[in-house]
């Protein structure tokens, strides 16, 4: 799961754009994007982040420069514990070429010290998206940890594992009803990756550019 691996199957996989986003982390946001213009896909700098919940709550930037200010703030909050590589796998910084760059000793899955309403407004006010991520699976899904859907953060947007999860969440839990929706977008292995079977059209003209489309997904993800 390097970043050019990860750019190349997104392509190989028809899918035009394509975000990287660790657990806790935005360091391999840059060199994905330099792979991504090899492969024509439009990159999305993000993360993953465990908030003190330990609710998996998605976070997608406009700009690389969005999530490095992120990034910062979750350094800031993170709780050290020290990686066992032959547990967790290494965690690889990654340079040009895919070639390794540094590796993280602290271990990067486990929940920081930013609750889910202070990281979505958060991320907000750097004008990303916060999207709480498979909201239909039991491990660190919102609704399962918190036992429903929390009136405040209002989130425009949700994360779905399975389609088939759609329709009965939303007869269990009304207020789903109308929110967008992104649906099996989550990969932890290249296999995983995708082809486009949901697809997401995004009001933005031919020649927006890579920032016009990343601008038109965040303005489709926080309701505007």
């Amino acid at each position: 799961m390097t970043p050019g691996s990860i750019a190349g199957m997104a392509k190989l996989n028809g899918l035009s754009i394509a975000a990287l986003t660790d657990h806790n982390a935005c360091g391999n946001c840059a060199p994905f994007f330099t792979a991504c213009g090899q492969y024509g896909v439009v990159p999305v700098a993000g993360m993953e982040l465990t908030t003190s919940e330990d609710v998996h709550l998605l976070c997608l930037f406009r700009t690389l420069e969005g999530a490095a200010a992120f990034a910062a703030l979750v350094e800031e909050k993170r709780v050290r514990v020290k990686n066992r590589p032959e547990i967790f796998g290494r965690q690889t910084l990654t340079g040009p070429d895919d070639e390794p760059a540094g590796e993280e000793e602290d271990l990067l899955i486990n929940a920081t010290g930013l609750s889910l309403e202070e990281a979505a407004q958060r991320v907000w006010g750097l004008g990303g998206a916060a999207v709480p991520a498979h909201i239909d699976r039991e491990a660190n899904g919102m609704i399962a940890v918190l036992g429903g859907l929390p009136e405040e953060p209002d989130f425009p947007a949700v994360e779905y594992r399975e389609e088939g999860s759609v329709s009965r969440l939303e007869r269990e839990y009304p207020r789903l009803k109308g929110k967008r929706r992104i649906v099996s977008s989550d990969a932890h292995r290249l296999w995983e990756i995708a082809d486009p079977g949901y697809p997401l059209e995004l009001p933005c003209p031919a020649d927006a550019g890579e920032q016009g489309v990343r601008d038109a997904l965040i303005d489709y993800l926080t309701g505007r």
